[in-house]
């Protein structure tokens, strides 16, 4: 499913207009983006957890010469289903 079919779904359960459930998921999007830019975490429950993961710095290798680059850390985002995410599927 991409975001145009989200949409879709989203504007035929909430018997809304597509351009306002654009608009909300966009609206939705956004907000998780800005909480874990400022390092919190955002909870539905029943969906899952978005949170900001630590990858340290490592060495890595250049495929094509195989010389060794240094790859920086970096703040990544991550998410931790929830149970019942996990029971609609099992």
């Amino acid at each position: 499913m991409n975001k145009s079919e989200l949409i879709d779904q989203i504007a035929e359960s909430a018997d809304i207009p597509k351009a306002t459930a654009g608009r909300a998921l966009d609206a939705t999007i956004a907000a998780v983006k800005q909480a874990l830019k400022k390092g919190g975490s955002v909870t539905l429950v029943g969906f899952g957890t978005f949170h900001v993961g630590k990858r340290a710095a490592r060495t890595g290798r250049n495929p094509r010469t195989g010389a060794s680059i240094k790859i920086k850390s970096a703040k990544i985002p991550k998410f931790r289903p929830g149970k019942a995410l996990k029971d609609a599927l099992n």
